[in-house]
């Protein structure tokens, strides 16, 4: 009897030897094959622009992917390829009150996401939009409170771009 425990316990340790699972605390899958990535200047072409906008996105993809993954970033076709453009820039009115009178602002940024997958290409996607957006107090102009909206509007859109890449959401 104890021969059988013990060749049950051998081939179901041998069986299980070849399979790993990567878990990572940034909540990336990236396939092993995957060593590099690359990010194109988003430009801005929305009919509203922000001087800020279009590095400040294209910095912080660069730097997720730098620092969350374990990939190498080139200058062009990476294994993992982004590029795109800014589609939207615009400020409405969220709230108002029972006067009719806004109370609150927000600030929406769109973008147009192109992502070449070279190591699997079912996981790519083409002009796949992305939006995210702050509130501001109404009593504020747009141009008094951007330069402190658009990097956490980023921050968002970001994330939202790194989860469907990386993470296959």
């Amino acid at each position: 009897m104890k021969k059988m425990i013990f060749a049950i316990c051998a081939v179901m340790l041998l069986a299980t030897s070849g399979c790993t699972v990567k878990y990572t605390l940034s909540g990336a899958s990236i396939p092993p094959d995957a060593k590099t990535f690359s990010v194109a200047y988003f430009p801005n072409n929305a009919p509203m622009v922000a001087p800020i906008l279009s590095a400040t996105l294209t910095d912080e993809l660069t730097q997720r992917f730098a620092t969350r993954t374990r990939l190498v970033q080139v200058p062009e076709g990476g294994d993992f390829a982004f590029e795109g453009e800014i589609v939207g820039y615009t400020s409405t009115t969220s709230s108002v009150s029972s006067g009719e009178y806004a109370l609150q602002n927000r600030l929406t940024i769109t973008v147009k996401v192109n992502f070449t997958n070279v190591v699997d290409d079912k996981a790519s996607f083409k002009a796949k939009t992305f939006s995210a957006y702050a509130d501001y107090d109404s009593t504020k102009l747009l141009n008094e409170v951007e330069s402190t909206l658009i990097p956490e509007i980023v921050e968002q859109l970001v994330t939202d771009i790194f989860m469907a890449a990386a993470s296959n959401w």
